[in-house]
């Protein structure tokens, strides 16, 4: 076994060969190309992420929002049929001025279930990317693990 004839007076370039080929040695630029490649990855898919849970809470906001203009929309009938039973009331004192008061009564009902159903709908909704918070938390914890 003879050693190798060095062509350098580099004492350290007979090492440098016999370590890379033991070990596979990345150059760095490629080592940090990569890194950069899979974070802007991370970055692009979290902010897909992000964009599918505000579109699904926009939607669920939007849905609660139309209980909410129905409900306001027979809470006005409910008035003015009050306010339409109030004016037959002064008018004349025949029962036609009972049913309109009931018929108002029964929109204002209507108006107060359609509200709390609205309300219940509307406390559930949450515009917060829930989701995306809890992925960017784990991304930052895995980064600082692995900085170590």
């Amino acid at each position: 076994m003879k050693d190798k004839v060095r062509l350098t007076n580099d004492p350290l370039e007979g090492e440098d060969t016999r370590a890379s080929s033991k070990t596979s040695v990345r150059p760095i630029a490629g080592i940090l190309q990569e890194v950069l490649a899979q974070l802007t990855e991370i970055i692009r898919s979290e902010i897909r992420l992000a964009s599918v849970e505000i579109r699904q809470d926009a939607t669920q906001v939007a849905r609660a929002g139309t209980f909410l203009v129905v409900s306001a929309v027979l809470a006005l009938y409910a008035f003015g049929f009050v306010l339409l039973g109030a004016v037959y009331a002064l008018a004349m004192t025949a029962p036609l001025w009972a049913s309109a008061l009931i018929v108002g009564i029964g929109m204002g009902l209507i108006a107060t279930v359609f509200l709390f159903v609205g309300r219940r709908k509307m406390k559930l909704a949450s515009l917060r990317p829930d989701e995306t918070i809890e992925s960017l938390q784990e991304n930052v914890t895995w980064l600082k693990k692995h900085r170590k």
